[in-house]
């Protein structure tokens, strides 16, 4: 018998259905030899402190470095604290027992590394011994899947790809724990999420914000002088910008004396604009995000979604090339978007004709190649992923076009002492920018198209305007910047030798950087205004207390996520990646413990309970600062939400006034005063009843 073990049971049935397990059980599917089980995504994670002894956020217990990771069932909220999924639960038993029942298992989550995590977290939590191998395939198609099955690979070719994953995963475990805790302890108040790829994030939209709003716009003055040759009318704008206004009108009463432009030079050539590379996840979502407005987040979902109805390939792709067997294939999947409708005219006029090579280069697919569709036209799509899906589509053809040909004419003019500059442009051949009919858009001075200019020539100058205008500072970040930014972070190091050795660097993974973006949005530490991402009250008081310390680094970020892609590659030893890890866990704990903030707000009291520590106050429950004690007074009672003002009043005085609103597990309605009692309990105290008059 053969297990197969998928990553969410959607892959699992398609898969089943091809090998010929149709037979339903619970939590697998049997049949023709194979038992077919699945995952649903991480199943297993790594123990918290509390498994290696460390409770609640204690100076003397940081920093925290486990000799070795412990394994468990991913984890649930439950009223106190935490406790092992029950569903999780559950599909681990069944996996268990299907491994125990097969000879080997065909590995078939997905490709890639949090894939090869996924499968491995459960192979080792569950000590399971059987060989194994692995199914790796970059599309869900029934194609791709039979011929993957007939190419399965040996699980041990995938042992780089696992340590740099489980490398990864302790990373952020190390780095994300100590520096959450050290931070927390030293603030004294909250608890504050920091994290190896998330902090230095957050820097970047904080530190972007701040230099918006902090820009001081400096005047500046340009003249745009119009005139006329033959029967077509321009304008040309100055080169020089004076930063003095008086300067600027003594020029354009020069110009205005001069009556006429002269025309210095002309320079005519031809443009050649090769089409775009096809996109790997970061272009997808950086696109989708300017023209659809769609998150990060949103777009993966998406393109996951298409991947499993088989009409795209796998969407967690950091390259923007295929190889050439793949290429092969291209002239058909040209030939599908044929029979697509938006596509149809444009897919037809490329048949027959030799696609571009731009794309194809086999050196640069690293495990999966770019985006593209697959040989399945889709069927019923919703409005979002349609769109989605035509983006793909439509880049793929705009891939494997022609160049768009321009001829481009630059001509410098000149009139009292000032020059100006004007540019004009002739679309020759549209090439790939005939997909989607977009027009590159052009400058201030840039004019459609002008008329035929001569060196020498003298025009009219039919009128001659003062244009003032500002500096504007860098735009707040978006998703679609700061997607850029992350991807490209080494470029933005003004250290020319680091900017080199970085120069391919980035922060976080095509298949994380979206979660990352979403993890500060859960924390609270930014917010959506229209497209932009602004930090939060919260998000700059970190930046504030962080932005200089070794967690915000940016460059350290980018060296890390170059040695995960070494230890994937066989070229960095994954205990030596770790042992650095620990040291660098290490500094930044000891940084941030000697941090001296009060990041306090709003009501506060001392504890009654301890009396050497204080109240804090978070979303759901209000308690004491001091780990050692016990006080914790939970702000939804009986259906009623407490206001921090309320529960200091009950810590102080130990009863509140008349609160009304309260429901009884009847559903009706009753008002009463909260009290605190002897074991620092909380109750009720019902106001007395008003004798009814004697009649």
């Amino acid at each position: 018998m053969i297990a197969l073990i998928a990553e969410k049971p959607s892959v699992a049935k398609d898969i089943a259905r091809i090998i010929g397990a149709t037979q339903r059980n619970d939590g697998y599917l049997s049949g023709n030899g194979y038992m077919v089980t699945w995952a649903f995504g991480h199943l297993i994670q790594l123990a918290m402190p509390e498994a290696y002894g460390v409770a609640n956020f204690r100076r003397e217990s940081l920093p925290i470095l486990p000799p070795d990771f412990q394994l468990i069932p991913r984890q649930v909220k439950a009223k106190k604290g935490y406790k092992a999924d029950p569903g999780v639960l559950k599909q681990l038993k069944v996996i268990k027992e299907v491994f125990d029942q097969c000879d080997r298992i065909i590995v078939a989550t997905d490709a890639g590394r949090e894939g090869e995590l996924i499968f491995r977290y459960i192979f080792h939590y569950l000590n399971c011994r059987k060989p194994f191998v692995r199914l790796w395939i970059s599309s869900l198609t029934d194609k791709a899947i039979r011929e993957g099955l007939d190419n399965l690979q040996p699980g041990e070719c995938y042992d780089n790809l696992y340590l740099s994953a489980k490398s990864r995963s302790e990373a952020d475990w190390l780095i994300g724990i100590n520096a959450t805790q050290a931070l927390s302890v030293a603030a004294g108040q909250g608890v504050f999420s920091l994290g190896r790829v998330q902090t230095p994030t957050l820097m970047m939209i904080c530190s972007r914000y701040l230099e918006n709003k902090h820009f001081v716009p400096a005047k500046f003055w340009q003249l745009k002088a119009a005139t006329v040759s033959g029967e077509i009318s321009f304008t040309a704008q100055s080169t020089a910008k004076w930063e003095q206004q008086p300067e600027a009108i003594a020029a354009l009463q020069r110009v205005k004396d001069a009556g006429q432009l002269a025309v210095k030079s002309v320079e005519r050539k031809e443009a050649n604009q090769e089409p775009p590379l096809l996109y790997d996840l970061t272009t997808l979502q950086k696109e989708a995000n300017t023209k659809l407005d769609f998150s990060a987040d949103k777009t993966l979902s998406i393109a996951q979604s298409l991947y499993e109805k088989k009409v795209m390939s796998y969407p967690r792709t950091g390259s923007r090339y295929i190889s050439e067997d793949v290429f092969d294939e291209m002239p058909e999947r040209v030939a599908l978007l044929g029979q697509y409708p938006r596509f149809a005219g444009y897919a037809a006029g490329l048949d027959g004709t030799p696609l571009n090579r731009r794309s194809v280069n086999d050196g640069k697919v690293t495990d999966h190649h770019a985006l593209i569709v697959t040989e399945n036209l889709p069927g019923e799509l919703s409005k979002d992923e349609r769109a989605v899906y035509e983006l793909v589509a439509g880049r793929m053809l705009e891939a494997f076009s022609g160049k768009c040909v321009k001829d481009v004419t630059t001509a410098i003019l000149s009139a009292g002492d000032t020059d100006f500059t004007v540019k004009g442009s002739v679309m020759k051949v549209t090439g790939w920018r005939a997909v989607f009919g977009e027009q590159e858009t052009g400058g201030d001075e840039e004019a459609a198209s002008l008329p035929p200019l001569q060196e020498g020539e003298s025009l009219p100058i039919s009128n001659v305007e003062l244009l003032e205008k500002q500096t504007k500072p860098k735009p707040l970040h978006t998703e679609s910047s700061l997607l850029a930014t992350m991807e490209n972070a080494g470029k933005e190091l003004e250290d020319a030798e680091l900017k080199a050795s970085l120069k391919d660097a980035g922060i976080g993974t095509p298949a994380t950087r979206a979660a990352i973006i979403e993890t500060l949005f859960t924390r609270q530490y930014i917010v959506r205004e229209k497209k932009n991402l602004v930090p939060t009250d919260k998000g700059l008081a970190v930046y504030k207390i962080v932005k200089d310390k070794k967690i915000a680094d940016v460059e350290m970020t980018g060296m890390w996520e170059t040695a995960l892609s070494k230890i994937e590659a066989g070229s960095m030893d994954a205990d030596t990646f770790r042992k650095g890890i620990e040291v660098y866990a290490t500094q930044i704990t000891t940084e941030l413990l000697s941090v001296q903030l009060s990041v306090a707000t709003g009501e506060t009291c001392p504890c009654p309970k301890c009396g050497s520590g204080r109240i804090l106050f978070y979303p759901k429950v209000a308690k004491c600062s001091n780990v050692d004690c016990t006080l914790t007074i939970f702000r939804n009672k009986c259906d009623k939400q407490l206001s921090d003002k309320q529960i200091v009043e009950l810590v102080t005085k130990r009863k509140t006034g008349l609160i009304k609103g309260f429901k009884g597990k009847n559903g009706k309605a009753f008002d009463a005063s909260l009290v605190l009692d002897e074991q620092f309990n909380v109750g009720f105290s019902f106001p007395e009843k008003k004798a009814k008059p004697k009649k």
